[in-house]
């Protein structure tokens, strides 16, 4: 029997936890139909229970002839427990069967079990005072992946649920839109086919739909040559191709650009679940000689990434998960400066790749973090594929662009959980505060009005816990160079994006930890650098003024060039010194800020570079009493305090 002709499994990805609760549950899944799902609950030390999931608990919506996204919503009259580890089973029912037997997780996903377990498992904490985050998942990152190391630790803890995180707190870049690997395009491309993912139309393209982009010459390493080949489309093929090239930091790559739904659809399946892997093979296609060598190379790395996915997909399974975006979630350099804006948006082939994967993107991760918030984009996205599944597998081109257009213009996807303490995750892409300078120069993170709105949400907490996908206290020397970069008209190529890049935005962040009423503890949750560090932050002259912690987990699987990062680490130290003058032309001259030393550091480095994932516990005040960076290698580092608060 052929691949192509061999059964499907039932369920493609998942079962993973996103907002849970006493009283509600949020699961995503992505099955191969639509399936009669029954939801088993068998809290230790109190009864089990059943619960059928109707259409009042579970939303199907199509993403093509075999792939099918199961929403599950879950409202409970009997509050769960907290504290105690609550086994679940998801059974699904056979076409045409009885609803009270049918297979569980042990039997259709056994990967996601721990070993000697019998089912999955998650904990409701009841407060959140110990938090894992990480963003950056690069598959062909060569190097070990931080989620692996997440399920290896907590399977260590699987009979202490006391010890179990709160949330695992996604912060950012969970998938590369903008930056694939050869193979992986290729796993992709056959994976829309196994499933029959929907097609669409492309307007402003040399290729006149999906289809066509799949099978062109140029999809592989080309993709920019897909453009339009006239004079209007310089600017475009510059921002939004051009600026990916960062010969200061990175070598980011976005030739391989994903562009339809199906394909960023088909990304998130293989970046989450080792299932559509046994569909795929990753077959070399007509590649010159250069290519080839790149494409043998990039395949060892991805094979051992789908290596690594059945415990990523556990991970996933046991713990509840908040996921914002940045920027390669969607494109690279997205919305950093209002004249990237005006090129991306004012392109319809541009416009319809970002709208494409921010539509995937609440389909398969903002969905999840508030289905209250995100029910109206959510109906209107689920009418258009109901749309295409009428049409042959058609998205309609009209309907696709105006879901689009008013996605692009949506406000709130930013995340808020009462708890103890708050936690707040923080929209950094949407809401900029574009330049009043020039159009050319970085806007600020967030705007007047949603940086308003943050500090009407943090009055009168005592504590709070804010996720700003890009540290709001950086590396100064690397802010620095930056600018230097956005002072020469460049800012795309250093990914000149920081809070105190744009003038406003920082003033008024700042202003926010110096008011009164705010809280006394704020614990910032970052990401985005490709390295990990952790700040002490005070204001200065201000006895009783708020304590600050930046903390900074980065990447997943990702990392800066080590020797690279080794002389930004030095010169910092060494320019930026407590007595360095240079400190008083920073924006943040009014903090007094001290790093944190690692304690694996080689020679006085405070930053960390190696893949992994963030731990950070906090005492009964919000503060941390342990900061630790789990390297994905398989020890621990932590960031003591510095000695004067030792």
């Amino acid at each position: 029997m052929s691949q192509d002709s061999a059964p499907l499994p039932e369920v493609l990805a998942g079962p993973i936890l996103r907002r849970l609760g006493a009283q509600r549950l949020v699961i995503w899944l992505v099955g191969s139909r639509p399936l009669d799902l029954g939801l088993m609950l068998h809290p230790r030390g109190h009864p089990p229970r059943r619960l059928t999931l109707d259409e009042r608990r579970l939303q199907r919506l199509p993403l093509g002839r075999h792939a099918w996204l199961h929403l599950i919503d879950v409202a409970l009259d009997t509050p769960l427990p907290q504290g105690v580890r609550i086994d679940y089973d998801l059974k699904i029912t056979p076409e045409g069967g009885d609803r009270k037997g049918g297979s569980g997780i042990a039997e259709w996903a056994p990967h996601l079990l721990h070993e000697n377990a019998t089912h999955p498992s998650f904990v409701l904490a009841d407060s959140h005072r110990r938090l894992l985050h990480g963003s950056c998942r690069r598959p062909h990152h060569d190097g070990p992946d931080g989620l692996v190391r997440a399920d290896a630790w907590l399977a260590e803890r699987r009979e202490t649920p006391d010890a179990w995180p709160a949330w695992l707190l996604m912060t950012g870049d969970q998938i590369y839109a903008d930056d694939v690997a050869g193979p992986m395009l290729v796993a992709i491309h056959a994976l829309i086919r196994r499933l029959g993912l929907f097609d669409e139309t492309l307007e402003g393209a040399t290729v006149a739909d999906s289809q066509a982009l799949y099978a062109d010459a140029a999809s592989y390493y080309r993709r920019e040559a897909l453009l339009p080949d006239i004079k209007s489309s310089e600017d475009l093929r510059e921002g939004f191709f051009g600026g990916v090239r960062k010969p200061i930091f990175t070598s980011a790559n976005a030739h391989n650009h994903l562009m339809s739904l199906a394909e960023v659809i088909a990304m998130y399946l293989l970046s989450w679940s080792p299932v559509p892997w046994r569909l795929v093979e990753m077959t070399e296609p007509a590649l010159d000689e250069t290519q080839a060598a790149r494409f043998g190379e990039e395949r060892a790395v991805i094979e051992r990434f789908a290596a690594g996915l059945p415990a990523a997909a556990r991970v996933m399974a046991h713990l509840p998960s908040l996921m914002i975006f940045d920027d390669h979630d969607i494109t690279d350099d997205w919305n950093l400066t209002a004249d990237w804006e005006r090129t991306a948006y004012g392109h319809p082939f541009s416009r319809r790749i970002i709208g494409n994967a921010l539509l995937a993107y609440l389909l398969c991760q903002g969905w999840g973090n508030d289905p209250d918030r995100l029910a109206e984009p959510l109906a209107e996205a689920a009418e258009l594929l109901a749309s295409a599944a009428h049409q042959e597998g058609w998205l309609p081109a009209g309907e696709q662009d105006a879901v689009i257009e008013r996605l692009l213009r949506f406000q709130g996807w930013e995340v808020e959980v009462e708890g103890d303490p708050k936690l707040v995750v923080l929209d950094t892409r949407t809401r900029r505060w574009r330049s009043e300078r020039s159009p050319k120069r970085p806007s600020g993170l967030m705007d007047w009005e949603a940086l308003s709105e943050l500090q009407q949400q943090i009055l009168g907490a005592t504590s709070v816990v804010i996720v700003s996908p890009a540290p709001m206290f950086g590396v100064k020397l690397i802010e620095a160079i930056q600018r230097l970069f956005t002072l020469a008209g460049r800012p795309l190529l250093v990914d000149a994006e920081n809070w105190m890049a744009h003038r406003g935005a920082a003033s008024v962040m700042l202003h926010i930890f110096r008011h009164t009423r705010t809280p006394g503890h704020y614990v910032i949750l970052s990401g985005d650098v490709h390295y990990s560090f952790a700040y002490d932050i005070r204001i200065r002259q201000r006895r009783e003024g708020p304590r600050i912690w930046q903390i900074t987990s980065s990447g997943l699987k990702n990392a800066f060039p080590d020797t690279l990062l080794d002389w930004f680490d030095r010169l910092n130290r060494w320019l930026y010194a407590p007595r360095s003058p240079l400190n008083w032309f920073t924006q943040r001259r009014r903090m007094k800020i001290t790093p944190r030393d690692p304690d694996r550091a080689k020679a006085g480095e405070r930053l960390w570079n190696g893949s992994g994932i963030g731990l950070v516990e906090l005492d009964d005040q919000g503060r941390p009493t342990s900061i630790r960076q789990l390297d994905a290698k398989g020890f621990d580092v932590t960031f003591p305090p510095p000695d004067q608060d030792a």
